[in-house]
Order: C-alpha cells, then sequence, then structure tokens
C-alpha cells in the first residue's frame, strides 16, 4: 500500500495535501504536480510504501527538483519508486539498461517452444541490479531540520511522520493520512 503527500511550505507554516499518483509517469510530471499543488517556493512530495522505502521529493520553484529514496532496490520494485529512480540518480548513462532489441526474444519463445522463466528471479536479478542502499540527496532536508545523519537514520516504518515532525508539519500530515 502507498501513501503520498504534499507538503507546501507557506508564510503560516506547511500545508498539506494527498495526492494521488495514478496518472503520474515520470519525474517530470510529478515535478509539475508539486508546482501545480502550490504557488509557494518550497513543496515536497512525500511517498512511502509501508515498510519497505520512502522517497523525498524536493521542488523549489522552477529549481529541478531533488530527490532522496531510501531503499534503492526495493523502490526499483514499485512503479512509484521507479519514478523516482532516475538514471542520474542511480548514477548510470541513460539508456544503460536498454538492450540491443535485434538480439532480445520478443516472443518468449525458442523455436515455437514457450520459454521457461520464472518472473521471480528477473524480478530479483533486476533488483539486484539496484543496491540495497539510499541514493540521491542526502542533505534535501537539512535546511528544513533534517540531517543527512537523522534522515539516513529513519525507519521505512515511520518516516514520513518523523520528517513531518521534525518540519513543524505532523498535524496537517495525518489530516492527510
Amino acid at each position: 500500500m502507498y501513501f503520498a503527500a504534499l507538503l507546501a511550505r507557506t508564510e503560516d507554516g506547511w500545508e498539506a495535501s494527498d495526492t494521488e499518483l495514478d496518472d503520474v509517469e515520470t519525474l517530470s510530471d510529478l515535478t509539475d504536480l508539486a508546482r501545480e499543488a502550490s504557488d509557494e517556493d518550497t513543496v515536497l512530495v512525500l511517498i512511502e510504501q509501508e515498510d519497505a522505502w520512502f522517497g523525498v521529493v524536493r521542488v523549489d520553484g522552477e529549481e529541478d527538483p531533488r530527490i532522496y529514496v531510501s531503499d534503492a532496490a526495493a523502490a526499483a520494485r514499485s512503479s512509484y519508486g521507479e519514478i523516482l529512480l532516475t538514471d542520474e540518480l542511480l548514477g548510470r548513462e541513460p539508456g544503460d539498461d536498454d538492450a540491443d532489441l535485434d538480439s532480445l526474444d520478443l516472443d518468449g519463445t525458442e523455436d515455437g517452444e514457450p520459454e521457461d522463466s520464472d518472473d521471480e528471479e528477473d524480478e530479483s536479478a533486476s533488483a539486484e541490479a539496484v543496491s540495497h542502499s539510499p541514493v540521491g540527496d542526502r542533505d534535501i532536508l537539512a535546511d528544513l531540520g533534517v540531517s543527512e545523519k537523522e534522515l539516513l537514520a529513519l525507519d521505512e516504518g515511520d518516516a514520513l511522520s518523523t520528517i513531518a515532525d521534525a518540519l513543524g508539519a505532523a498535524e496537517v500530515l495525518e489530516t492527510v493520512r
């Protein structure tokens, strides 16, 4: 189960709204959603998959979004996590994971016979290509009161609540949970 919320910093404090990510397919879509949700300078998109991983996307005005993901491998197995795990964030050149289309067996058969494949093996192989470590901007919340050390120490189960508490936004986040 996923939870996603937007926190926008205003002159009066933080405002929260839950958000649906069903129509979000790219990081650009997510960034646009954050910018549309608030005219304020700083908007945080908080995403979590219960007890598996969490992510923070920070959008400051028209600057490029800053991203932090607590567990890259867990997020890589998630459709919402894949949105956050850009090639740049993972330290890859764009297109590194693309295979030569001429060498692919696109119908999954060899000589007309169904291929014996285990989807779980395929999924675990792709997850192994990504480490179970945090990735992204570890100072994403430092100026807001959550240091790199504190961010890295967060437990996936209550990370967003802990972040919101440190920002002084726990009550507003709970209203949209």
